[in-house]
């Protein structure tokens, strides 16, 4: 029997501790420290764990946001970015998203990692003009992947690399 009278079962494997409620100190009959022990061990384990399939769920490799620079045969580099999505059948996504942004279409080649992108922007000017860039998707394990290949905008032409933020 405790103070105020009350009787407790307690099982041998537990330790009987008090706490306090205003004046009155009140038995915790279920303060087991192995058993908390254990269960707080299996909470981090969980959650170790989830945060592990969370890194490992990568998805295409296109999506995500893109930046690099195209280089012309002749002129002054511009600099690229890319906001890719994938939709399960279509790659979309922004091309230089601000005021001269435009749509953009991608498609990938999986067996040779090869890349095409079709985006209709608008120029410094802000002209209208079509945009053609193809290239090979390399450092496919890395989530700083890359695409370097050729990059034609109106009437320049020339190389390009981007990498993924």
């Amino acid at each position: 029997m405790n103070a105020l009278g009350n009787s407790f079962i307690v099982p041998p494997n537990r330790v009987l501790k008090y706490h306090s409620i205003g004046n009155a100190r009140h038995p915790d009959i279920y303060c087991n420290l192995s058993v908390m022990n254990k269960r707080a061990l299996l909470i981090l384990l969980a959650a170790l764990f989830a945060a592990a399939l969370a890194f490992a769920q990568e998805g295409h490799p296109l999506v995500g946001s893109w930046h690099g620079e195209f280089t012309p045969s002749s002129g002054p580099k511009s600099r690229i970015v890319m906001a890719l999505k994938w939709d399960t059948k279509n790659i979309t996504g922004t091309l230089n998203p601000g005021p001269r942004s435009g749509p953009i279409k991608a498609t990938l080649d999986a067996e040779k990692w090869m890349v095409h992108f079709e985006a209709d922007a608008k120029d410094m000017a802000g002209h209208p003009m079509h945009v053609v860039g193809d290239g090979k998707l390399d450092n496919i394990g890395s989530y700083n992947r890359t695409i370097t290949g050729t990059w034609a905008q109106g009437d320049s032409k020339g190389e390009f690399k981007i990498t993924r933020d």
